[in-house]
């Protein structure tokens, strides 16, 4: 058996000076993050037309979707037509979220959506035990116009509703946006 690899051994004041350099590097760095976070926040907005997604009980508006909240997340769920089991990235992603009751404080609703047929996502969500409400855009081109299209990567998008009107704020797929991150299927 090898020895594990460990850092270097040194004194006290080469293990300070080293430790202040990494925090100059780590403020800078939240510095930055920041400045993005602030970008982000000021980030326009896209009027979006009047969807009508699948929803578990029948057609739902996707102003209805919001469910009476200012604001929606949905993450959109890799899909394999057929498949028992869909992507396992994704169903491991929203399996985390079993109590998204504190989203409420933000006046926010999170919800699943997927290109595949409404029974078979909906049978599929039983099946892993997720607790989220999902949606199926498979008769709707709400999908494709979110940067969701039937057999694309997962994706994350954020959207506002003011009175009747959605917007949409946010948007982000892949493991970002360069990534060729595929399903590990």
């Amino acid at each position: 058996m090898t020895d594990p690899a460990l850092p270097p051994i040194v004194d006290r004041d080469t293990w300070q000076r080293e430790l202040d350099a990494l925090r100059v590097r780590e403020k800078a760095a939240t510095r930055e993050l920041d400045a993005i976070a602030a970008q982000r926040r000021r980030l326009p907005m896209v009027a979006m037309g009047d969807y009508v997604l699948d929803g578990e009980t029948g057609p739902v508006r996707l102003v209805d979707v919001f469910a009476g909240k200012s604001q929606l997340i949905v993450y959109h769920h890799m899909w394999f037509p057929g498949e028992q089991w869909q992507c396992p990235g994704c169903t491991g992603f929203t399996a985390q979220f079993t109590r998204l009751e504190f989203l409420d404080n933000y006046d926010a609703r999170f919800v699943v959506v997927t290109q595949g047929p409404i029974d078979e996502a909906v049978a599929y969500k039983r099946r892993v035990g997720n607790q989220m409400t999902w949606y199926s855009t498979a008769n709707s081109p709400f999908g494709a116009d979110v940067g969701a299209p039937a057999g694309g990567q997962f994706a994350v998008n954020a959207f506002l509703r003011h009175n009747d009107q959605v917007y949409r704020t946010w948007h982000t797929k892949r493991a970002g946006p360069n990534s060729s991150a595929t399903c590990s299927r």
